[in-house]
């Protein structure tokens, strides 16, 4: 009978030590980091704040990308188009500030400082001219929702 009661013991403490082992190789359920673009920017930050519109391109200098959407977004600058490029190691404040964890992040925002429209990543040069063009003028783009960030 003690032979049981040992036996019995045993299957007991292997079964919590499997049960504890299990739990511990269970993978993490993987971190979910939005890229949201900012609902609204302190035009008083950039550049030209009595400009009606800001394109703001988040960007860093190491990112060969970044550097295409900059230049993309140059051609915009106009006397009612503000274009500036907020490098991560000369602004690295302002992409804190506005919570930017990805570059390029682009932010199309009115005289106000509302986003109207914003791409993540790398976007052709149509579809962000359309998607200024758009908040700039409603109903010119056949595709209005291109970079839309609100309703």
């Amino acid at each position: 009978m003690d032979r049981v009661v040992v036996a019995v013991a045993i299957i007991a403490v292997v079964a919590v030590v499997a049960v504890i082992a299990r739990s511990r190789r269970k993978p993490d359920a993987p971190t979910q980091r939005t890229t949201a673009i900012p609902d609204q920017l302190d035009r008083s930050d950039f550049d030209r704040p009595d400009a009606p519109w800001l394109v703001a391109v988040f960007s860093s200098a190491t990112c060969d990308v970044c550097r295409s959407v900059v230049d993309k977004a140059r051609v915009l600058e106009s006397r009612d188009v503000a274009v500036v490029a907020v490098e991560y190691l000369t602004a690295r404040s302002l992409h804190e500030r506005y919570a930017i964890a990805v570059v390029p992040t682009l932010v199309v925002a009115d005289s106000r400082g509302v986003s109207r429209a914003g791409f993540v990543g790398p976007m052709s040069a149509t579809d962000l001219w359309a998607a200024v063009a758009e908040c700039r003028q409603p109903g010119t783009s056949p595709e209005p929702d291109l970079g839309r960030t609100r309703p």
